[in-house]
């Protein structure tokens, strides 16, 4: 999608024009439920806080500003507010991580994601992933699994772009290690190969 699309689409949008909320929901919801999954690690709460990120995002549409933020960034902050909103309710048990490429586009096929898969180690590096601190596992989901620029994901977590990789490079570093731990020694090639 264009960005001349997506500001007729959001300008439509803010009219109550619901094909083009729709055309929105449809766009932005397997990036923004694939972030929330990473965060969460529960399909259903996942589903939900995407789902309600999306009412409030098109409710409030006209608070929207492209001068301030890309759609994106303004999106994937409300749903990250929500996730840890959620998760200071909730205590994580386990991600059911059968679940974690479905209902994926073909056009975001995640390589690291199916090799993972294949090589039988991915619900390691997705523990590992949740074991991370709060701060570096949204910083690695919004860059991994939201497939963020540093400057959005600086925009997301009100930092600079500098203070998001680093962030992301802790938190590689921690997954490395916890790979380590979990005798997943092999795989660390793959999450060089994110960064």
């Amino acid at each position: 999608m264009t960005a001349e699309e997506l500001g007729q689409l959001i300008e439509r949008g803010r009219r109550g024009d619901e094909s083009a909320c729709a055309a929105l929901y449809f766009h932005f919801s397997p990036p923004l439920m694939r972030l929330c999954l990473g965060l969460l690690g529960d399909l259903q709460d996942a589903e939900e806080v995407t789902q309600d990120a999306f009412v409030y995002a098109l409710r409030n549409l006209s608070r929207f500003d492209a001068s301030r933020s890309a759609f994106s960034s303004w999106l994937y902050t409300i749903a990250l507010s929500r996730c840890r909103n959620k998760r200071r309710r909730k205590l994580l048990v386990q991600l059911p991580l059968e679940l974690l490429s479905a209902e994926t586009p073909k056009r975001q096929d995640r390589l690291v994601e199916t090799v993972l898969a294949r090589r039988g180690v991915r619900d390691q590096v997705w523990q590992a992933l949740q074991s991370l601190r709060p701060h570096l596992r949204e910083a690695v989901a919004l860059r991994y699994l939201g497939e963020m620029r540093y400057k959005e994901i600086g925009e997301v977590l009100d930092c600079n772009p500098k203070t998001a990789e680093s962030r992301v490079r802790l938190g590689l570093d921690e997954l490395r290690q916890s790979l380590r731990e979990r005798g997943v020694e092999a795989e660390l090639d793959l999450v060089d190969q994110w960064a």
